[in-house]
Formats: C-alpha cells, sequence, structure tokens
C-alpha cells in the first residue's frame, strides 16, 4: 500500500516544506490547536502518485446518490509499532490489499469522520470546522486502542487531497464534496490485543442530500422503546462502526412501520438520544412558557457531533431564546405535543445538516409535530445560516480555505 513513485510539483515540494509565518493557529482564529508532541506524520513529507485513469466526465449535481461514486484520488498513512508512522501518500483510488487475520475485520478495531468540503461563491474551496472532527477522530482511536497522531497534519493532508482532486467538488448547492476519514487495525494476528499495524486513509465522493426525499423535507420517526443504539459507559460517544451496524435491523423494522428513521430511546424512563445517525434538538415552550432550544447532553450516550455544536453555538450567539442540553423523556414529549408546546423538532449532522421531523410514532400512537406547518422557521434559520457558512456567503472562523496557506506560502517561495 506504499507509495512508491513520487510525482511531486516542485513548487508542491517547496510549499510543503517552506517555513513560513503563516501558522497553522491562523486559520484556527481562536479555536483551540490541535498540534500537540506525538510522534506523527507530517504533511511536509506528503507523497503523490497521480492517476492516470482521470475520470473526464464527473457526474451530474442532480443524480448524486449519497455515498455512491468517488473521486479519482485516495490518501493512505500506515504505522506500526516498530516504525511508527510512514509517510503520507496520495494515491489513485483503489482496493485495499489486507491479510484475513486483521482484527479490524475480527474485532471492529476501526474509526471513521464524515467531513464536507463545499465550493463556495466566490470558486473557494472550504472545509467545515475540520479541527473538531480531529478532536472526535483522536478521541474515537484513542477508544479502540489505535495510535495518536497530529490532527493538525492530517487537515493539511486532506487538503491537499482535495486540491489534487478539485474538479469533483460539486458547484451546486447544496451539494459538497464528502470526506471519510477512516483508520482501521491491519494487525494480521488472530487475538484480541492492542494492534500493533494501522492503517489511516481518506477517501472522498460527491454528494447531493443524504435523503432520497430531499435536502429539507420532513422524515417520520419511529420511538423505538426495544432497541439501544449507546449506553452509558459505552463507545456511543465515538464514531466507530459498532455503533452503525447493529441499528440497520430496527431501521429495517422501523421501515416497516411506515417510519423513515429510529428516534433512539435509552433507558426504562425512555429518555430521548439521537435520530438515526444525527444528534435531536426540540424548539418549544417548556413549563415555565419560555422558548426554548433543548437538546440531549453529552453524557456517553451521545455523539458530539460538529453540526450540533455548531447550531448550539449559532443559538446562544442569537441570545433569542434559551439553550438547553439536559436529559428529557418521550414522555415530556408526548405532554407537550398534546399541549400545543412543541413547535418544532430537527435532526443535525453532517451528512443532512439539518432535517426536519414530521411526526413520531410511539407506544402505537402518531405524534404530529408542528414543524413544517408553523413554516420550521428556527430549523430554516439554522439550516440557510450553516449553508451560507460553508458555501462562503458569511464570512467566519468556522471554516478553513483549502488553499490559504498554500496560497500564502507559494507568495512567499515566489517572492
Amino acid at each position: 500500500m506504499a507509495c512508491s513513485t513520487t510525482m511531486l510539483r516542485s513548487v508542491s515540494a517547496q510549499l510543503f516544506r517552506q517555513k513560513t509565518s503563516c501558522r497553522w493557529s491562523k486559520f484556527l482564529s481562536g479555536h483551540q490547536r490541535m498540534t500537540s508532541s506525538v510522534a506523527s506524520f507530517k504533511a511536509a513529507d506528503l507523497q503523490i502518485k497521480y492517476s492516470n485513469n482521470i475520470t473526464e466526465k464527473k457526474p451530474d449535481s442532480d443524480t448524486l446518490l449519497f455515498g455512491h461514486t468517488f473521486t479519482d484520488h485516495m490518501l493512505t498513512i500506515e504505522w506500526s509499532k516498530n516504525a511508527g508512522w510512514q509517510a503520507p501518500c496520495i494515491q489513485p483510488f483503489g482496493n485495499l490489499s489486507m491479510h484475513p487475520a486483521c482484527s479490524v475485520f475480527h474485532y471492529g478495531l476501526e474509526l471513521f469522520e464524515g467531513m464536507k468540503a463545499y465550493a463556495g461563491v466566490d470558486d473557494k474551496v472550504r472545509m467545515f470546522r475540520p479541527w473538531d472532527n480531529m478532536t472526535r477522530m483522536k478521541y474515537s482511536a484513542n477508544k479502540v486502542s489505535l495510535p495518536d497522531f497530529d490532527g493538525d497534519e492530517l487537515v493539511r493532508c486532506i487538503a491537499q487531497l482535495i486540491r489534487v482532486d478539485r474538479d469533483w467538488v460539486p458547484k451546486t448547492k447544496p451539494c459538497s464534496l464528502y470526506i471519510r476519514p477512516t483508520f482501521i487495525s491491519t494487525e494480521p494476528t488472530i487475538g484480541v490485543s492492542v494492534p500493533g499495524k494501522a492503517l489511516l486513509y481518506v477517501i472522498m465522493c460527491p454528494v447531493g442530500p443524504y435523503f432520497r426525499t430531499g435536502s429539507f423535507n420532513p422524515v417520520s420517526l419511529y420511538a423505538d422503546p426495544k432497541n439501544v443504539r449507546a449506553w452509558k459507559g459505552g463507545a456511543g460517544d465515538s464514531k466507530v462502526g459498532g455503533n452503525y451496524g447493529p441499528t440497520i435491523k430496527p431501521q429495517l423494522d422501523a421501515e416497516k412501520l411506515g417510519c423513515q428513521q429510529i428516534l433512539w430511546l435509552y433507558g426504562n424512563e425512555d429518555y430521548v438520544t439521537e435520530v438515526g445517525t444525527m444528534n435531536l434538538m426540540m424548539m418549544w415552550h417548556n413549563d415555565d412558557g419560555d422558548l426554548e432550544l433543548i437538546t440531549p447532553p453529552l453524557d456517553g450516550t451521545i455523539l458530539p457531533g460538529v453540526t450540533r455544536k455548531a447550531l448550539l453555538e449559532l443559538a446562544r450567539g442569537w441570545e433569542e431564546f434559551k439553550v438547553t442540553e439536559r436529559p428529557f423523556k418521550m414522555d415530556e414529549v408526548v405532554k407537550a405535543v398534546k399541549e400545543n408546546r412543541v413547535l418544532e423538532i430537527f435532526g443535525a449532522g453532517t451528512a443532512c445538516v439539518v432535517c426536519p421531523v414530521g411526526s413520531i410514532l410511539y407506544k402505537d400512537e402518531t405524534l404530529n409535530i408542528p414543524t413544517m406547518e408553523n413554516g420550521a422557521p428556527y430549523a430554516t434559520r439554522f439550516f440557510d445560516t450553516l449553508l451560507d457558512i460553508q458555501y462562503g456567503k458569511i464570512p467566519s472562523p468556522w471554516v478553513y480555505d483549502i488553499d490559504s496557506e498554500y496560497d500564502a506560502m507559494a507568495a512567499k517561495v515566489s517572492s
């Protein structure tokens, strides 16, 4: 899997190796830098092997299915206990060759992330809050005993991968380039133990709306009292594959009941947790009559979503209603719906951004959620604001222009 042929353009080679005052922290604009003292791969060592089979005709944005079409290149970075991290390599997209005893196959030692890059109205390509994905990815890696790495360096490598496959970034809103960093154990021995070999790789695909119903159409939920997605003390707060495989059968059961997604509950009192693979938020008038945005807290059963965090920061910045992270039960939701105190319920996630909820099936009773009947002013505002930030219409420190550091270095090299 190593990249045997290095074909770096001369300017690129200089840019990655130039020392410059244009530091990564500048682009974080106040956000904590990910760099630490851990031994890690370096973007300065990045090697590129360009594909000889470039896809000339990119797929039409109107026909994109989520996760079905991939770009021409991928990023791979190997690690071993004996040699440490190897040089990152951008190479032609292709299959992986692996030993059948690799512990990723047997014990699920793997994790992944979901990120997006957007072609802005100004033709710039931006990633949305990549440092948050790196924080979560490093946390997940520690959870399954995979080696640590420098998040800044991985973001730099991903930015270069996007530059190589820049033509794949859709130009049509709300389409984007989905980025899937994946980290797996390649330890070729059967035995439950800390892996001595691992592979970090990144693949990308142009995507349209996650749901086939469109980008902002309401979904119906089945509040499942039997199946549990995560539990306290488990791995529900990590983005590991083991959290997703067991949800497919319950999802099929929900579809048989006429529902599109599952509202995951927890405990004997049916505490609300997540919806499908999204975080959940509710806009309502609480028992005191206050207008409030409420969402379950990060108690170990909830994945700390990047979009969730962004929405909470937006809401607190607006200072127009209460913003609360606390546990709440389905009984509270049922009571509030019947008392006409629920205004909107919506999911939040990288894939869908903001997804309104139209109904919830719970204990054989369908609760009609008036999200769209009310015009969804809150969900729409969140959705539009995030998209305006992601596509560069609203300047924000939440985005990382993939060319910023590159252009700054290029100016110094040429001067």
